[in-house]
């Protein structure tokens, strides 16, 4: 099921999500509509308290060499916890609760996360360049916080000019 996605500034976006007790079939069901409604919003990642749900659980599906998103490539990670992290990356941003825009974020290299699956299996996994910007994304979101709070204070008087401007123009 597609859920609503929730948009930059409703406040509910700086919920600290709760961590998962139950590997059960509602933490799987939530698991599917987000990676259903990632699709259907053309992104490549999503955290459950985008879609409303404080949960520490987000979905990531990197595009492929040929611009596709398969689903065996899907991540689903639970309670994440990142426990080693090096270097530095910068990479362009977009974020499905703050549309339309992009912008440079300095993030790690390369981090080490620990996390459990959808069946409260444990991992530890290594990652770098684009997956570990993606997962460092995500996880903010689960934290209460937004790429934006990462830009510099020009950068971020520049997107609040824009996006009032854009509200402006909705109403």
């Amino acid at each position: 099921m597609i859920r609503e996605v929730i948009s930059y500034p409703n406040p509910k976006l700086r919920t600290v999500s709760k961590d998962v007790k139950e590997f059960d079939e509602s933490l799987h069901a939530l698991l599917d509509d987000m990676y259903e409604t990632m699709l259907h919003k053309n992104g490549v990642g999503l955290a459950a308290i985008q879609v409303g749900i404080a949960l520490n659980a987000l979905v990531i599906n990197p595009v492929n060499e040929e611009g596709e998103q398969n689903k065996e490539d899907l991540l689903e990670v639970i309670n994440p916890q990142i426990i080693e992290s090096e270097g530095v990356i910068i990479f362009q941003e977009g974020c499905l609760s703050v549309p339309n825009f992009y912008e440079d974020v300095e993030r790690f290299q390369k981090i080490t996360v620990k996390f459990f699956d959808r069946n409260g299996d444990e991992h530890t996994k290594t990652y770098e360049d684009f997956m570990a910007v993606a997962l460092q994304h995500e996880i903010d979101h689960l934290r209460g916080h937004l790429f934006i709070e990462k830009l510099s204070y020009l950068k971020r008087k520049k997107f609040e000019k824009e996006w009032k401007k854009q509200a402006k123009a909705k109403a």
